[in-house]
């Protein structure tokens, strides 16, 4: 998590930091071949320098951001489930349990569908 180690730092909140410190340890242990990177000051993860999924912490919650295809793959699910989003991430909010399952599928999603891409986003 070395890499991490400065954004976390400006996580205000250590009860928040620390639950980000899980949420990307977990993203690091569940899938060990994805790249844990820093950029635009947000922790995100890579696959083959493609952009897999990133992250950002606020007040109320972290930010999950798979890119809006992500969204839209699992808008059902985020819906039923009661997150608050956006078309481009959800917002898993600091006072309830982090969605592992709902994280994974689309972490899963994101590498399977990118594949084959060439390029740091989607086009």
């Amino acid at each position: 998590m070395e890499v991490f180690a400065e954004v976390l730092k400006k996580v205000d909140n250590p009860e928040h930091r620390e639950r980000m410190e899980e949420l990307l340890t977990w993203v690091s242990e569940e899938f060990p071949s994805l790249s844990p990177v820093v950029k635009w000051n947000q922790p995100m993860f890579t696959d083959r320098d493609t952009y897999i999924i990133g992250f950002s912490a606020s007040k109320k919650h972290v930010a999950v951001a798979p890119e809006q295809i992500g969204i839209s793959h699992f808008l059902e699910e985020i819906e039923e489930a009661g997150f608050d989003h956006t078309k481009e991430l959800v917002r898993f909010k600091w006072n309830s349990p982090f969605d592992y399952d709902l994280l994974k599928k689309m972490i899963e999603f994101n590498i399977v569908d990118k594949a084959d891409c060439t390029t740091f986003w989607r086009k």
